[in-house]
């Protein structure tokens, strides 16, 4: 049966675990080469950091069924391993190559990869789209909502609940976590302190609205100084981020839809 042009399938998924990564995370030692894993006391072997991918968890099941050899996952940006996607999901674009059996029920494989994805993420309904959704999302620039759990080394000097409100323009080096793979820039972004809750006495969660390309944890942190002004600068006592979630990313479908409800209960907590 001869192959077909490629599809496209465009959805969003929310990723309700933490620990799962988007794309596949290969060993940064031996990078996954089926000989150097062999001996890699990195991966001890795997080739991988995690067993499961997003990436992986949809291609599992969409290549099968479209008879395909091979899929590229394409997303509308990213988030860190341990960071769970929440509201409406991340959107992406799963492109099929040379599919072999085009008129595959995309309907029908999205309900059989969440019956075999553990409740780890959610998918809404895929559609066929054109290449050329491929580089809107990957082009485009949102604004997103995300919520931080705080934890700080001591008694704040300034009443953390004051920020509630208040938007901030920051300076943002460059995170030192990935200075080995990304220029060492300084980048202008805002952060918009929305709801300020104390759980505990060291302990916050932060409702924030920020500029696409923020670097949230290191906001929280402080990052050594790279990122300035940060939360420890603006409540005057050391801070880190102990989770992070995205709460929404404000695409045009996102901001008219219905509030999304509060997020899950972190089974890890």
């Amino acid at each position: 049966m001869a192959a077909h042009p490629t599809l496209y399938l465009e959805s969003r998924y929310r990723k309700l675990v933490r620990g799962l990564p988007q794309t596949i995370f290969w060993c940064p030692v031996c990078k996954g080469h089926r000989e150097r894993r062999r001996t890699c006391a990195q991966c001890q072997g795997f080739g991988k950091l995690t067993r499961d991918s997003v990436q992986e968890l949809l291609a599992r099941h969409l290549l099968p069924a479209f008879k395909a050899r091979a899929g590229k996952f394409h997303g509308a940006g990213r988030e860190d391993v341990d960071v769970r996607m929440l509201g409406q999901g991340r959107p992406f674009v799963f492109e099929i190559v040379a599919p072999r059996s085009p008129q595959t029920d995309e309907e029908q494989v999205r309900r059989t990869i969440l019956e075999h994805c553990g409740d780890r993420i959610d998918l809404a309904p895929f559609r066929r789209v054109r290449r050329e959704r491929v580089a809107f999302w990957k082009e485009a620039h949102f604004a997103k909502i995300y919520r931080a759990l705080a934890v700080l080394a001591g008694a704040p000097a300034t009443a953390p609940v004051t920020l509630a409100g208040r938007s901030f323009a920051i300076q943002q080096r460059t995170p030192a976590r990935v200075a080995h793979r990304r220029a060492d820039l300084e980048r202008e972004r805002e952060v918009t302190v929305q709801q300020v809750e104390e759980l505990a006495p060291d302990r916050l969660a932060l409702t924030l609205r920020c500029a696409h390309g923020t670097y949230v944890k290191e906001w929280v942190s402080g990052d050594a100084g790279r990122t300035r002004p940060s939360l420890p600068e603006l409540i005057g006592v050391p801070c880190r981020c102990e989770e992070l979630d995205v709460l929404e990313i404000l695409t045009e479908e996102a901001t008219s839809a219905p509030t999304a409800p509060a997020p899950e209960p972190d089974p890890a907590r």
